[in-house]
């Protein structure tokens, strides 16, 4: 049997169904484009009609809520500058410098201690015992000195006795002298000798205000004062007109009590003018 080498009895596909497969392809995405176009577009309002035609809900979908803003963190405040002080000149007359002797006036203290002031004696030309303590009182400490000039067979005529007593750390307590007949001269005045002893006393303290009282000594007059606390005074005794006593002593009282009745002193302030009858003052001071 001959065999056919032409070809001509293999088959082949149309090519007419295969064109035609393809044009109907291009022709449904053709309209699937126009559809989805058109069902889109409007605000896809024929989409949201179309799906309600066919029972189905279809709800507009919910706008995101925008986040809100951070404000950026406030800047740090910047530490103030502090202003530059300009200088005022002043009359040196208004800002007068602290003296030291005149500290004491106002609030009075010890500015000095019981050995110190033993020792002032000593160089003065009294001989005090040492800062020591006393016989009666442990807790006591004292310097003493005594001279007897004459003397009978009962008592001392004519001495002198002077004692500082304090404590153990040398804070003074008081100081007290006494005088028996002392000599004078012929105009009255105490010796200078005895003078020295309370010239010492009083300028060992610094309190300069108690300064007029060496005068009242020296004429062995009585005085008195009180200021700020301390106390001063020179009396004759009232059993004897020829002995003296002397003492200087700070008040226990409160500080603010002795501050405000030393500023509110009678010797501070002027005495209050008589006042004339109420209906001869104004009519706003009746």
């Amino acid at each position: 049997m001959a065999t056919d080498t032409t070809g001509q009895g293999m088959k082949t596909p149309p090519a007419r169904r295969r064109r035609g497969l393809v044009l109907w392809l291009m022709l449904a995405l053709s309209l699937s484009l126009i559809g989805g176009t058109v069902l889109l577009s409007n605000d896809m309002r024929h989409l949201r009609g179309l799906a309600e035609r066919l029972g189905y809900s279809f709800e507009k979908p919910k706008p995101v809520a925008a986040l809100p803003r951070t404000s950026p963190p406030p800047p740090r405040p910047r530490p103030p500058v502090k202003p530059v002080l300009a200088s005022i000149e002043h009359d040196p007359r208004l800002m007068e410098a602290p003296v030291d002797e005149l500290a004491a006036a106002f609030f009075r203290t010890w500015w000095t201690t019981g050995p110190a002031i033993c020792e002032a004696l000593r160089k003065a030309g009294i001989e005090t015992t040492p800062w020591r303590a006393a016989a009666m009182s442990g807790d006591t400490f004292e310097c003493t000195f005594q001279q007897i000039y004459k003397q009978d067979a009962e008592k001392p005529l004519s001495s002198v006795f002077v004692i500082i007593r304090g404590d153990r750390t040398g804070a003074i307590a008081n100081m007290r002298a006494k005088l028996v007949g002392p000599e004078t001269d012929t105009a009255g005045k105490l010796d200078p000798a005895a003078m020295r002893i309370f010239e010492t006393l009083l300028a060992q303290p610094h309190w300069q205000d108690f300064s007029a009282m060496l005068a009242a000594i020296r004429d062995l007059k009585d005085a008195k004062e009180e200021s700020f606390g301390a106390s001063i005074s020179f009396a004759r005794e009232t059993t004897s007109d020829n002995s003296f006593n002397f003492i200087i002593a700070m008040k226990a009282a409160p500080g603010p009590q002795v501050r405000t009745r030393a500023y509110f002193s009678a010797a501070r302030w002027l005495e209050m003018p008589e006042q004339p009858p109420s209906e001869k003052r104004p009519p706003y001071f009746r």
